[in-house]
């Protein structure tokens, strides 16, 4: 018994195509929905895991100060600003006391730090995803305390009297020099960085790995791999750059 061929017109297969493509883009909002941390369409929220989008969220809060500050409100950082400051190349708009979330349990030392709404909430994404974990897995043991050796400084890059301005002078940086361990440890950038054997290099793994993941969170990041004006610090930054583009070493 012969059948009829089934003959499809180009209407029945246009028609057939676009309901393909909306059960895939229904398929895939709701995937997105059940993973926020790869939506590009999500707000960047602090217990959300690293996804394809991290980057480019962190990297719009530099150039977004509202969106910032609601990012910190929903992270429970103080995002209280203070009145600007300086002038000229040294002009301090964006200026707050820089504060990691309670929740982290972790402080700044020495406390007081000024820094731009970008470094505040770079700080608490780095502490929540990258420091914590590598804390845990080199070392057993959380980190309570960071150690840093400043934020603003009106000065160019280098301390000469020529040349670009650093971030420094708009407190949009950091310079991290240690971090100190919940069993009273201490690992410095200086003396731990290059460690070759046993409890060394456990803690020079752990500088590395916080370097690695800083560099999601920050715009620059230059470690003592990079010179050795940085030899005793990870100097972290938000520049923003024409293109995004940022700088990892």
């Amino acid at each position: 018994m012969a059948y009829p061929s089934m003959v499809f017109s180009a209407f029945d297969r246009l028609g057939l195509t676009l309901l393909i493509l909306a059960c895939l883009f229904v398929s895939a909002r709701a995937w997105l929905r059940d993973h926020p941390q790869h939506d590009p369409w999500t707000p960047l929220a602090l217990d959300d895991p690293p996804g394809w989008t991290t980057s480019r969220k962190l990297a719009d809060l530099r150039a977004n100060a509202a969106e910032c500050r609601a990012f910190l409100d929903r992270s429970g950082i103080s995002a209280t600003a203070l009145t600007p400051t300086g002038a000229g190349a040294c002009r301090r708009e964006d200026r707050k006391v820089l504060a990691s979330p309670a929740r982290l349990d972790v402080s700044l030392r020495p406390e007081g730090a000024q820094g731009t709404c970008g470094i505040d909430a770079a700080l608490g994404w780095w502490l929540r995803h990258g420091v914590q974990p590598a804390a845990q897995a080199a070392l057993g043991s959380p980190v309570i305390a960071v150690e840093h050796l400043g934020t603003a400084n009106c000065r160019r890059i280098g301390g000469g009297d020529d040349g670009n301005w650093s971030e420094h002078a708009t407190g949009n940086a950091i310079d991290i020099a240690g971090f100190v361990l919940e069993d009273g440890r201490r690992i410095s950038v200086r003396r731990d960085w290059a460690g070759e054997s046993g409890e060394a290099q456990d803690a020079s793994a752990f500088l590395h790995m916080v370097r690695d993941s800083a560099c999601t969170a920050f715009a620059t990041v230059l470690s003592p791999d990079y010179n050795a004006a940085h030899a005793d610090h990870l100097h972290l930054d938000q520049a923003r750059r024409t293109g995004g583009w940022t700088a990892c070493r």
